[in-house]
Formats: structure tokens, sequence, C-alpha cells
């Protein structure tokens, strides 16, 4: 069973973006899009010293929050984004980031994998964020095949075992990021070989 080894392999994943508090998460996840976990961790040590919570996100306002995260892709976009949700978040939720998925993603910046993360990260919900290296994994070894990743999603989430489906996410994912990359797999080093069904293995 593959999650029964990758639980065996990493029995307790999590997220590699750095972060002290839900909030601080639901940033670092929104600052994620189309950039690397390392850029953003880089960016957000120095940003969350200074401004970890809505309100000093929003006294830090749009130029300095713009400046500090300018390392990353999409940056403007992001600020505003980002600046935008700390006003919800203060004027509807008393500050707090809910844990209800329709006002999650009512949140600028905030989609559907978004939403996913934090869920599954921040709460501990069984739920599973789509990302490129899960959609490849899933399609790549078959344990979910789709042709766009809300497809994927809806087929892990009913064939990944119960016992597995809170840390199936972080899982596959970690597997993709290190193992099974997109451009050359690493199959030599693949605790799963003999249970994928890619057809292009790359085997030394």
């Amino acid at each position: 069973m593959i999650f029964s080894r990758l639980a065996e392999q990493n029995p307790n994943p999590t997220t590699e973006l750095i972060y002290k508090s839900t909030f601080e998460l639901l940033v670092a996840v929104i600052l994620s899009a189309q950039a690397t976990d390392t850029s953003v961790n880089k960016a957000t040590s120095y940003l969350f010293k200074k401004a970890n919570t809505p309100d000093l996100l929003l006294k830090l306002g749009i130029n300095e929050l713009t400046d500090k995260i300018k390392s990353i892709g999409l940056y403007r976009t992001k600020a505003k984004n980002v600046i935008s949700t700390c006003q919800i978040l203060i004027d509807k939720y008393n500050g707090e980031v809910p844990r209800d998925r329709l006002a999650l993603e009512s949140l600028p910046g905030v989609g559907r994998k978004t939403a996913n993360v934090v869920l599954n990260t921040a709460f501990g919900d069984p739920t599973i964020a789509v990302d490129t290296h899960i959609f490849r994994v899933s399609n790549r070894t078959k344990i979910a095949v789709g042709k766009n990743v809300n497809e994927v999603e809806q087929r892990l989430l009913k064939h990944t075992p119960k016992e597995f489906l809170k840390n199936a996410h972080h899982w596959i994912l970690l597997h993709g990021r290190y193992v099974c990359k997109a451009r050359k797999p690493d199959c030599d080093s693949c605790i799963i070989l003999d249970l994928c069904e890619y057809k292009k293995k790359s085997i030394a």
C-alpha cells in the first residue's frame, strides 16, 4: 500500500512553510502561489517579526508590505490581497482565521487549494490541496487519475483510506517535490517504485 510506506518513512509530515499561528500560515500560503516555500520563508522571516497579525499588517501598510515581499513572484498582487484579507478578517471574523471553507474562499487571494491547506494544516481537517506535485504524483502512480485538480482531489478523498486522509496531502506533495520530480523522477530512491504504474520510470 502506497500510503502505508509513505507513512512509515515519514510518520508526521507537515508543510515546509514556517509559521507560528493560523494567521501566519494563511498569509504564507497566499504568498506561496507560483513561488517556492524557501522564498516565502525568507520573506516572512522578516515580515512576521514586524507584523504577524491582521492589525499589525494593516498598520504596516501596502507600500511597506510590498517592499518586504518583493522577492516573491506576483508580489504586488499578493500584497493587495493580504491587506484586503486582513481588513476582512478584522471586520467579519474578529481578526481570527475562520474554520470554514466558504469563508476562507471568500478572502482575496484564497482559492480552494489555499483553503484546503489551511483547513488541513492549521485545523487538522482531512482535506487535500492538489498542487502541481500532487496532481503529477497522483496521475503517475494512478492512485487518483484526473484531468484537472478538482478530479484528482475528489478521487483522492474517495479512495484514500480514512486513517491516511489527514496526512495524505503532505505525503504526496513531499514525494513529488523530492522524489517524483517533474522532469526526471528519482525512481532509484523511490520507496513505492514497485507499486507505481508510471510507464516512463527512470531506473539506473
